[in-house]
Order: structure tokens, then C-alpha cells, then sequence
């Protein structure tokens, strides 16, 4: 049996073809995405581990300076009056932090307003050439 060469296939031949490789690119393509998206995961992981742990070490030298700052007060002061000096300018300096980062939470929009915005174009496109 001879084989056909490019010029004797038929259009639908050649469209079928066009269909099946154009399915194989998206599945390679959806399959690099994978790939590259646990790569990055992982490394992800890795960092955010070692910023959970160098934020335990910040905490524990925290707590170190404040017990320094309520000793050091101490020796002008009860050391119940020293300790809850410390405490309270702590609980104002954290009181802050949580006031200004729950004000910037509740201003955050965590849609993803590029998708939506795509998704809206393209559906704006498909009626067109539906029309």
C-alpha cells in the first residue's frame, strides 16, 4: 500500500491531525505547568519553614529582652511594677500591629481580578462571533 504524501490528504485528514496534536500540545503543556508549579511549591515550603523557625528565635529573643528590661527596672522598682511596665508597653506595641494589619486585611481584595477581567473579555469575544 502506498503512503499518502501531505499533498493528497484530505482537509478533514489534515484538520483530524491539526485536532489530535493540538490536544497532545495542551497536555504537555498542562503537564509542564504541573511540574514547574511543584518545583516551586517545594521551594516554597523550604523557605517558608526556615521564616516559621527564625520567627520562633525572634520570639524566644523577645521574651529575653523583656525579661532584661523588667530586671533592669527592677532595681528602681518593685519587680511586680517593673513587670507590668514591660507588659503593658508590649501589649500597646502589639495592640498596633494587629489594629494596622487588620485594617490593610479588610482593604485587600484576594480576588483575581487579571482572571476575571480575561475571562470577562473573552466571553465578551464569543458572543461577538457568535453574532
Amino acid at each position: 500500500m502506498l503512503q499518502q504524501t501531505q499533498n493528497d490528504r484530505s482537509v478533514g485528514e489534515l484538520f483530524g491531525d491539526l485536532a489530535a496534536e493540538l490536544s497532545t500540545l495542551v497536555r504537555q503543556e498542562v503537564t509542564l505547568a504541573k511540574t514547574e508549579i511543584s518545583q516551586k511549591i517545594s521551594g516554597v515550603v523550604k523557605d517558608v519553614g526556615m521564616v516559621a523557625a527564625g520567627g520562633v528565635l525572634a520570639v524566644c529573643a523577645l521574651l529575653a529582652l523583656e525579661a532584661a528590661a523588667i530586671l533592669g527596672l527592677a532595681t528602681v522598682l518593685p519587680a511586680w511594677a517593673a513587670a507590668l511596665i514591660v507588659g503593658v508597653v508590649v501589649l500597646i506595641v502589639a495592640a498596633a500591629l494587629v489594629m494596622k494589619a487588620l485594617g490593610a486585611l479588610k482593604k485587600e481584595n484576594l480576588a483575581p481580578q487579571q482572571t476575571i477581567d480575561s475571562l470577562r473579555e473573552d466571553a465578551q469575544w464569543l458572543k461577538q462571533q457568535a453574532h
